[in-house]
């Protein structure tokens, strides 16, 4: 399948550190449905520039025909991109995506309107997109931000921060390094959780004191 198709070093790396369950080069290389995509999206991005335009829409289709990811030769991604099951991914036109990003399944990277101008997300470095979020339309994602799994996002996010939920809120700021951590599923913040938590507190406080009161 992958015999026509060059792979970037750094694209091939990326995957053997950060997916447990390749065997070896070979594996990633022939099976890595991750690597396919971003692999072709970057032949079909070279001939996008050069305007062989029907070339690289050609390569985009046979990468969703072959991968289940659709990724736009005009989009523009860094080094080291990484997506975790392919599946579902979508990349508009005018995405921007810094270097050491990794998306996990069905992420959308979508627009909100149909004007020809900038109208997809601009994703900066060292970034994590937990699988099915949709971070749409022109916003800026900051550096080392972590996107929760099934998050939209609408709104420009600074660097350093953590979001979760409809719409996507920051529950964390500051400290989180997500190329040193990765994006843990199941130890995101949960602001409803916390907010009923304060609020039982806030309760069980009030009936301690009306208690006082009647003693």
């Amino acid at each position: 399948m992958m015999d026509d198709i060059r792979i970037d070093p750094d694209d091939l790396a990326v995957v053997m550190e950060k997916d447990p369950a390749i065997v070896d080069e070979d594996d990633a290389r022939r099976f890595h449905t991750g690597l396919q995509a971003v692999s072709m999206y970057r032949m079909s991005h070279e001939l996008w520039l050069q305007g062989r335009k029907m070339e690289a829409r050609e390569i985009n289709f046979r990468a969703h025909q072959l991968t289940g990811c659709d990724i736009h030769p005009g989009a523009t991604i860094g080094k080291r991109f990484f997506i975790d099951h392919a599946t579902g991914v979508v990349i508009g036109e005018t995405a921007i995506i810094g270097e050491d990003v990794s998306l996990f399944q069905g992420v959308t990277l979508g627009g909100v309107s149909s004007n020809k101008g900038k109208r997809h997300p601009t994703l900066g470095n060292n970034i994590v997109v937990g699988c099915n979020a949709s971070v749409l339309g022109d916003i800026t994602i900051g550096d080392n931000v972590r996107i929760g799994a099934g998050s939209v996002v609408l709104m420009d996010i600074p660097d350093d921060c953590t979001v979760v939920g409809v719409p996507g809120r920051i529950v964390k700021r500051a400290g989180i390094k997500t190329k040193e951590q990765a994006l843990m599923h199941n130890e995101l913040p949960d602001p409803m959780r916390d907010r009923i938590k304060e609020l039982e507190d806030e309760i069980a406080e009030l009936k301690r004191i009306i208690a006082g009161l009647r003693d």
